[in-house]
């Protein structure tokens, strides 16, 4: 069952602070544990410390959704949740003993047809020990609304509003979610071609520049921070940007970003002059694009075109700029 982002947080519902994992299903049959995405694709191969958490203290026979996490520093660690996913098994074992996940749980589908309210009294009924939770719920919106504003502090996404009445409905985006949504003004420092028509833009690559506020690994990207992407563009305006910005395209060796593509990844979660369709472009051009929230001096999501800002010079689009929410411990939500 899915969630349907709305502006607000809906009265009369069951809340839920929204977890940045993965979405898992786990079905347990016996000593059958197996772990599934969003889209149903297997996952317990990376994931062997929770498999042997479900084996240990779930039901013989259950099925549970919810998330998974890695904490870290008193707060969720998407990279390093990411980086769990390998396809070599050493790595694999390596890293559940160094970065070992959690796993969030929210709702009992051993009898989907119940109203949510029935399944979750079903879910508090079980046993939970870490690395296994059970999310926080309420029904008081000012509670939800506090969670809201506090919770980001601890690297979650928002809220989650849920009708007690409906049965589970795989799928069908019959939940409500509530998310931060600012802006901010990004220089463009490159774009990739779409993927399936080459007379196009497929993404716009973004970058801040480094003004002592932002992330402390940026020296080999000379001061210009890679944030992420934006592509909110219909296919018309691609074919459109791709003439407008070639005036601006660059040779890499005269690109802030140089260092990076000589170098290759060094560690970071994503090197925008490593792909294999990037093009620099003279980081000149400013716009302003809405974002949900950052990790780690990245878009979490790709973020959302707001506008050209011609009025704004490049040299000073900064971290500055950016919303900081208070640090708050994961530990104290579970």
């Amino acid at each position: 069952m899915l969630a349907k982002l709305v502006a607000d947080i809906p009265p009369g519902l069951f809340y839920e602070p929204k977890w940045d994992g993965f979405r898992a299903i786990v079905v347990r049959d016996g000593d059958s544990v197996e772990i599934l995405s969003r889209n149903g694709k297997p996952m317990a191969r990376y994931f062997p410390d929770l498999v042997a958490a479900f084996r240990a203290q779930l039901p013989p026979r259950c099925t549970v959704d919810g998330e998974i996490v890695v904490i870290g520093g008193g707060r969720l660690n998407f990279f390093a949740l990411q980086q769990r996913v390998h396809p070599a098994a050493s790595r694999v074992d390596r890293l559940a003993g160094e970065t070992p996940a959690s796993f969030v749980a929210f709702d009992l589908l051993d009898a989907p047809d119940e109203p949510f309210r029935a399944r979750r009294a079903a879910l508090e009924a079980l046993l939970w020990a870490p690395p296994l939770y059970i999310t926080p719920i309420t029904r008081d919106e000012g509670v939800a609304r506090d969670w809201f504003e506090r919770f980001e502090g601890a690297g979650l996404d928002g809220v989650i509003a849920k009708d007690g009445e409906l049965p589970y409905k795989p799928g069908v985006r019959a939940m409500f979610k509530v998310k931060h949504q600012r802006a901010v003004d990004c220089v463009v420092a490159g774009y990739r071609l779409h993927k399936t028509e080459p007379n196009a833009i497929g993404s716009l690559l973004l970058g801040l520049h480094q003004d002592g506020q932002g992330p402390a690994w940026g020296t080999m990207f000379g001061g210009l921070m890679p944030i992420g992407a934006t592509s909110s563009f219909p296919m018309a305006r691609r074919r459109e940007l791709l003439v407008e910005l070639r005036e601006l395209e660059i040779p890499i060796a005269e690109h802030p970003w140089k260092g990076a593509a000589e170098h290759g990844r060094d560690g970071n979660r994503w090197n925008p002059a490593r792909e294999q369709q990037f093009v620099a472009l003279a980081p000149e051009r400013v716009i302003e694009v809405a974002y949900s929230h950052m990790d780690g001096g990245f878009f979490r999501h790709p973020a959302t075109f707001v506008r050209w800002r011609p009025d704004r010079e490049a040299g000073s689009c900064g971290f500055g700029q950016l919303e900081q929410p208070v640090g708050f411990d994961v530990g104290e939500i579970l």
